[in-house]
């Protein structure tokens, strides 16, 4: 979808190319992976650990920019029906990049955070994510989010049943429940994305914040993840600020 503009460079040689309006929270689909990889003869966990490496570029790019939030579907709850090899790896990266990374993270201020099913992750993941969160806690700037094990459908069923159980210790009212109540029992306590990226061909949700993505304005591109860089995070935010949001109702300007 924006392919045409994937050779052009962020040096802003003239207006047009200029970014004025910045999404608060961008959320990404990092799809792709294992297709690079195959299509260069490579086992999949190659695709996995480039992929990693895209994540460190984009994460430290959008801080720069001014991003607020950054929000990357990393593992669903689907995802574990893949071969145990690639599972296992995928359970080993964020040990892998929060290693590496975490230096990066604490200059450049940025906030760790985590939403899905932590609880049943392997415990050498769980630490690994626990411990990143712990020490990013104090940070202001960028608030990265890992969607880890995570699945809408799982997530608002979640917040139907703790809203059920609230009403029926009284702690809430029937009455009491509108969107703003209903967003607060998701995981993902966050402003709405303002911009939904997903890399490689693919045009779907994939079971991802399907509440929160309401009015999101939707990107996709041909880009394989591990290949998505600076200029197409770049060029995805021009695109952006072109669109017209009007959230249902009628721009008269």
């Amino acid at each position: 979808m924006f392919d045409f503009l994937k050779n052009k460079k962020n040096k802003n040689e003239n207006n047009s190319d200029k970014l004025v309006k910045i999404p608060e929270h961008v959320a990404i689909i990092m799809d792709g992976n294992g297709r690079w990889a195959k299509k260069r003869n490579l086992p999949r966990i190659k695709g996995h650990y480039e992929g990693m490496q895209t994540v460190k570029k984009i994460t430290k790019y959008a801080s720069n920019l001014g991003v607020k939030y950054l929000t990357l579907y990393a593992f669903s709850t689907e995802n574990w029906s893949r071969p145990e090899q690639e599972v296992n790896y995928l359970m080993s990266l964020p040990k892998k990049m929060f290693g590496s990374f975490m230096p990066e993270l604490i200059e450049n201020n940025i906030k760790v955070s985590v939403i899905g099913d932590i609880d049943s992750l392997p415990a050498e993941t769980k630490e690994a994510v626990s411990d990143a969160i712990n020490k990013t806690k104090d940070n202001t700037g960028l608030n990265l989010i890992f969607a880890l094990n995570y699945g809408s459908r799982l997530e608002i069923l979640s917040a139907v049943k703790n809203i059920s159980n609230d009403i029926k210790s009284d702690i809430i009212k029937l009455n009491d429940i509108d969107e703003d109540l209903f967003s607060r029992y998701l995981n993902n306590n966050l402003p709405d994305p303002d911009l939904l990226i997903r890399t490689s061909g693919e045009q779907r949700i994939s079971n991802f914040l399907l509440w929160q993505i309401a009015y999101s304005e939707f990107i996709f591109t041909d880009v394989s993840w591990p290949d998505f860089n600076e200029d197409h995070f770049y060029n995805s935010l021009l695109i952006y600020q072109k669109r017209d949001r009007r959230f249902g109702g009628l721009n008269e300007n």
